[in-house]
């Protein structure tokens, strides 16, 4: 058999949802012609669960071995660059893989939007907000056409960028200083579940509703207006309260968000920062086991190697510039200033 029949083979099993199957044949059609990009894209779909569950280490590193051949041999195709960022970030916690692989797509898609916009959500969870805010910047000032939904995203994390840059970068919580104060906040909260939104809305908002309600009828009058009076406050009320409890959640759950940011900090680079006693927290647990599979093996066999954070590590960034060559784009030189000049 020739790949294209193994590959058609693939393809009736992949509608029939037997992956596995699907897997085995597409695997050997790229045996048998390793150009044969279909059949790759192939392999990098069939190697996943169904949709809806969450890969396991080996399944999403067999996907991502695909699509980098896919890649290799196309790069135009947009939906594979798509699916390798979500596997290097979301499942296997490759943040640093997961910047450079966006700035790769900038190369062969200079105008597209959506590498800017991923790197600027993975910058602001690393910290990294002033590096996040130069991402979301150059969708403006190189005039990209962006999407309502994009746009929605773009507006949250430009405001979440924009209140960060506002506060002392000191207070940022940085996992690679072993003595930074964020570390003390992790400890003392450490030994308790992180406090849900909904929770803070209950205790803080729902009492002052129930009042409205039971004191409506005593100092507003009956009828359509006192009616129209009283739902204008309660959903002012609810709108006060949601916001409160926003800023209530993030306040209350910062040791929760250090210790998150720590954890992928940790899956990201392969080093080992935090002693066993964080390891073994309730908090540490709690956080663990609403992360994907294949990000908890990895997490796993990173603690099992037990790779301590070298002295004087410091964070390598990919050149986010280095696409401009590639669409012609020439610096203009510095203009001499009229002052600056040597006298013969």
């Amino acid at each position: 058999m020739g790949a294209e029949d193994h590959y058609l083979d693939a393809v009736e099993a992949y509608d029939e949802g037997d992956l596995e199957a699907a897997y085995a044949s597409a695997r050997l059609a790229v045996e048998a012609d390793p150009k044969h990009v279909d059949a790759w894209q192939l392999c990098a779909e069939s190697a996943l669960p169904k949709k809806g569950q969450s890969p396991t280490l080996k399944e999403a590193a067999k996907s991502l071995a695909a699509v980098k051949k896919i890649i290799a041999l196309e790069p135009d195709r947009t939906a594979m660059w798509f699916l390798g960022g979500r596997l290097l970030s979301d499942e296997l916690g490759l943040l640093n893989e997961a910047l450079d692989w966006w700035q790769q797509l900038r190369h062969h898609m200079p105008y597209e939007v959506t590498p800017l916009v991923e790197q600027a959500t993975l910058l602001a969870d690393m910290g990294m907000y002033t590096e996040a805010k130069y991402r979301l910047e150059a969708i403006t000032e190189e005039n990209m056409d962006v999407s309502g939904q994009q746009y929605a995203k773009i507006g949250q994390l430009h405001k979440m960028v924009m209140a960060a840059s506002m506060q002392d970068s000191a207070e940022f919580f940085k996992p690679w200083e072993k003595h930074h104060n964020g570390w003390g906040a992790i400890e003392m909260k450490m030994n308790k579940p992180p406090v849900s939104e909904s929770f803070l809305f209950m205790i803080t908002t729902v009492p002052v509703l129930l009042l409205e309600v039971l004191y409506s009828n005593r100092f507003v009058e009956q009828g359509w207006g006192g009616f129209c009076l009283t739902t204008l406050l309660i959903f002012a009320t609810v709108l006060i309260g949601m916001r409160f409890s926003r800023r209530m959640f993030r306040n209350v759950n910062r040791p929760a968000f250090n210790l998150l940011r720590a954890m992928n900090f940790e899956a990201s680079t392969g080093y080992t920062v935090m002693h066993e006693e964080i390891r073994t927290s309730v908090l540490y647990s709690y956080i663990l086991q609403r992360k994907p599979k294949a990000w908890q093996e990895r997490m796993l066999k990173i603690i099992e190697d037990k790779t301590k954070l070298p002295g004087g590590w410091k964070h390598e960034l990919p050149d986010f510039d280095s696409h401009l060559d590639d669409i012609g784009h020439i610096e203009e030189p510095e203009k001499e200033s009229f002052w600056n000049f040597e006298e013969e």
